[in-house]
């Protein structure tokens, strides 16, 4: 029975940081649209100059 509860603790934080990580992902998205920067695979693979 303590083993159930353990992995349901475990199971609660990775919940609990996963949606962290989608809220962080979507703030990041967001300011970047809004700033006008979304293209970030071409700003890391071109030269710079």
């Amino acid at each position: 029975m303590d083993a159930d509860k353990k992995k349901n603790k475990v199971s609660k934080w990775l919940i609990a940081g996963v949606l962290v990580l989608i809220g962080l992902l979507l703030i990041w998205l967001t300011v970047a649209d809004l700033v006008g920067d979304t293209d970030v695979a071409a700003f890391i693979a071109s030269p710079m100059a």
